[in-house]
């Protein structure tokens, strides 16, 4: 590992398999936030008194926060030095998290969860600071070995969620969290390099900026577009298929914990995908993701009708893995786009993504609530057809600004030299 006290100029540093596993660990243990309500919507809302459509609250709220974050929070990475904001969100999702522990109310704990999901942005701070750190022939390895870490925290969530619940109450696992989110911001203090971001724009104008990436970028619409549908769709799987276990298949938090384990196996699809999107791919890639989703709702959709479990894990983890491959060629794609605005670029990308994710959530809660699994599921496939109509409207890759127009509105964003 090289010497983690020095500032990265640029990019200049090269990550090392000892920094890139830092990272890793430290995404997956602070995306695990955002998660960890999935699988505990029935007792949360059993302890708070949320039924029907209303459960979905307490997973949107946290998602809308974290949408916030993205656009709030993260474009700070272009302006400060980002190993200390990194620690100062972490701190702050702590207090977040022992909010959710203490709360005896819906409103205390909505207003918990927001700035837990607020301040859980550390992730999409990190995965661009690795790719300064990477070089381009191997920034989507790179990318694709810390969204390893990750994903595997994402899916990993739900069934530590679960199991710690079942023993102790679902209360436990965000204080666990939170003890969790002050060691972190010891630990990265100490190994975690410098990066102090060029002089440039101030913060009024970086968030100008953001509105100009998204009108002059078509590659991150569309990316955008492309995961946050699919996004909303894993949200939607989620947050629904609890009730449906419990329900019609009678599983408790422990089987919901085993069969949220199941969905892990996604996070295996994370370093290869990274190696396609090397290679160019992605449009292709993408195509075959937005298919395998709209199979496995369906399969979900069969597996539910027929009363096969062993079916529904499948299309869990089937779906799941389709997901997050389009997610890493998604974002090796936006990153290769401008690097001195990948802070920026993620924000926007990411924000987008989560309010997708957030719709998903209360469309799950909505649809289960309306007409039960069947048209969560079939919802869901339907989501996957639309994406894929806006795709075929895709003539060609794009990796640069289309226009001369966009070229300039771009080159004002970077501030001065």
């Amino acid at each position: 590992m090289p010497d983690t006290t020095q500032d990265i100029p640029g990019e200049t540093a090269v990550i090392g398999r000892g920094l890139t596993a830092v990272f890793a660990l430290a995404c997956g243990a602070v995306v695990g936030n955002i998660y960890y309500v999935q699988p505990l919507i029935e007792p949360i809302s059993r302890s708070l008194h949320l039924t029907g459509a209303a459960a979905g609250l307490v997973v949107t709220l946290i998602q809308l926060g974290f949408a916030a974050g993205l656009l709030l929070l993260v474009p700070l990475a272009d302006l400060i030095e980002n190993r200390r904001l990194i620690q100062v969100t972490l701190l702050g999702a702590a207090i977040g998290l022992i909010g959710l522990v203490m709360s005896d109310s819906v409103t205390t704990f909505l207003i918990a969860g927001f700035l837990v999901g607020l301040c859980s942005i550390g992730p999409q701070i990190l995965v661009p600071f690795a790719a300064h750190l990477a070089p381009a022939p191997i920034r989507g390895r790179v990318i694709g070995n810390i969204m390893g870490g990750l994903i595997a925290g994402i899916m990993l969530a739900r069934p530590v969620a679960s199991i710690v619940a079942y023993h102790f109450g679902w209360r436990a696992i965000f204080l666990i969290a939170a003890v969790v989110m002050v060691l972190l911001a010891v630990l990265l203090g100490r190994l975690l390099p410098k990066r102090q971001p060029s002089p440039g724009l101030h913060y009024g104008q970086i968030l100008m900026s953001m509105g100009q990436l998204l009108k002059h970028e078509p590659v991150l619409r569309r990316r955008a577009t492309y995961q946050g549908v699919m996004f909303a769709s894993f949200s939607m799987f989620w947050t629904a298929v609890p009730l449906l276990l419990g329900s019609q298949f009678g599983l408790g938090q422990r089987g919901i914990a085993l069969f949220a384990l199941a969905g892990a196996g996604g996070a295996l699809a994370a370093p290869f995908a990274g190696r396609v999107a090397d290679r160019g791919w992605t449009r292709t890639s993408t195509a075959l993701a937005l298919v395998v989703m709209m199979l496995s709702f369906l399969g979900a959709g069969w597996a539910s009708a027929s009363g096969s479990l062993a079916c529904l894990v499948l299309a869990a983890i089937v779906l799941d893995s389709s997901i997050q491959w389009n997610q890493i060629v998604s974002q090796r794609a936006v990153y290769s786009l401008a690097p001195e605005l990948r802070g920026r670029l993620n924000a926007v990308y990411m924000t987008l993504v989560f309010l997708c994710g957030a719709a998903g959530s209360m469309l799950a809660t909505t649809t289960y609530a309306y007409g039960g699994w069947h048209l969560t599921s079939l919802t869901g496939a339907g989501l996957g057809l639309v994406a894929l109509a806006v795709l075929a409207t895709e003539i060609r890759p794009k990796r640069t600004p289309s226009s001369a127009s966009g070229d300039a509105a771009i080159a004002t964003m970077t501030g001065p030299p």
